[in-house]
């Protein structure tokens, strides 16, 4: 099958690249012309322009889209306005799943599918595949089914198995905006994942705050008990051993693993985590349906407070401190 791909960044390059290996064509577009030309060199066909991408595309025609939130809309708009009935828009990237439901009956008047396509995999997509997660109209994801089934871990249909695909890694989830939906809500479970394992080996990093040297430490408020916290623990050699047979292991577990065993220090590392916008759209639609997720919402103020955005209230509850008991900071560190 033929298909062309707009936007080469880190993922779009490597998902063309996973799908010309199983035998797909790919026409690439891309506003830095270096990112075409990379991918040209594997075996895409390079476009100059939309329209040159278009034209070399067999009607129906399917173009994915691998492009930030902000300019999908933009730029799916002008694809669908030089398209015919029965070609296909597919966003991959990070949208809001709102903006799929209304691209999709903005384009129906004219014939025009809109498919969106939640897609993790990250990096690593190139050589274990990437999880799908579609939405859109039945007839446009099945037409679809050899691209969804190239880029999938599995690497093969499933339409016709008694499991269906999602065993082999895409799932068709519904109507328009169902696959950026499931991506939302995915990304919002990972905030929490990461949220769990960090505070949890930032307790274990800390388990030998009760040692001489420590207690010896004039910012270290002395423990009551310093007895139960002499461990000096090994945080990268824990993750390791979690890896392995452990109820908490998973992928992300194994990334942190060799993070941790390449720069256990976190050397390079200033704390500051950013968020892409899934999380705080999964917020609006539990706040919306009613759904509690004290758990997401908790992870998500963390990233905020990560970047410094706790720090002016930090101050103003150190300054009620003083206003109403006479207390005086302590040096950081001390409680």
């Amino acid at each position: 099958m033929r298909i062309g791909m707009i936007g080469l960044g880190r993922m779009g390059a490597n998902m063309a690249r996973r799908l010309i290996r199983a035998g797909h064509e790919v026409v690439a577009f891309n506003r830095a012309t270096d990112n075409v030309t990379a991918l040209a060199a594997d075996g895409a066909i390079g476009a100059a322009s939309l329209e040159a991408l278009l034209a070399d595309l067999p009607r129906p025609r399917a173009v994915w889209l691998m492009l930030p939130a902000a300019i999908t809309g933009a730029v799916a708009r002008d694809l669908a306005a030089r398209m015919d009935p029965g070609d296909v828009v597919i966003d991959g990237g990070n949208s809001n799943y709102r903006d799929a439901v209304d691209l999709a009956e903005e384009f129906r008047p004219a014939g025009i599918d809109f498919v969106d396509v939640g897609t993790s995999g990250g990096v690593w997509g190139l050589e274990r595949g990437y999880c799908l997660m579609i939405g859109g109209s039945e007839a446009a994801v099945a037409r679809l089914d050899p691209i969804f089934a190239a880029l999938a871990p599995g690497g093969a249909s499933g339409r016709d198995a008694p499991g269906g695909t999602a065993p082999l890694g895409y799932l068709h989830c519904g109507p328009a905006g169902a696959g950026h939906f499931v991506k939302m809500v995915h990304n919002g479970i990972e905030y929490g994942l990461m949220a769990a394992y960090a505070e949890g080996l930032n307790l274990l990093k800390a388990a030998d705050a009760g040692r001489a040297d420590r207690e010896a430490d004039a910012e270290t408020a002395p423990l009551a008990a310093p007895q139960y916290y002499r461990y000096d623990l090994d945080v990268p050699a824990i993750t390791e051993v979690w890896r392995h047979g452990s109820v908490v292991g998973s992928w992300l577990l194994d990334l942190t693993a060799e993070a941790l065993k390449a720069n256990p220090d976190l050397a390079g590392f200033s704390g500051s985590v950013s968020d892409s916008g899934e999380g705080r759209w999964t917020l609006q639609a539990a706040v919306e349906t009613g759904v509690p997720v004290p758990v997401l919402s908790a992870a998500l103020f963390q990233r905020f407070s990560s970047r410094g955005n706790a720090d002016y209230a930090d101050k103003l509850l150190s300054a009620m401190r003083r206003a109403f008991g006479g207390h005086v900071e302590k040096p950081t560190g001390e409680s």
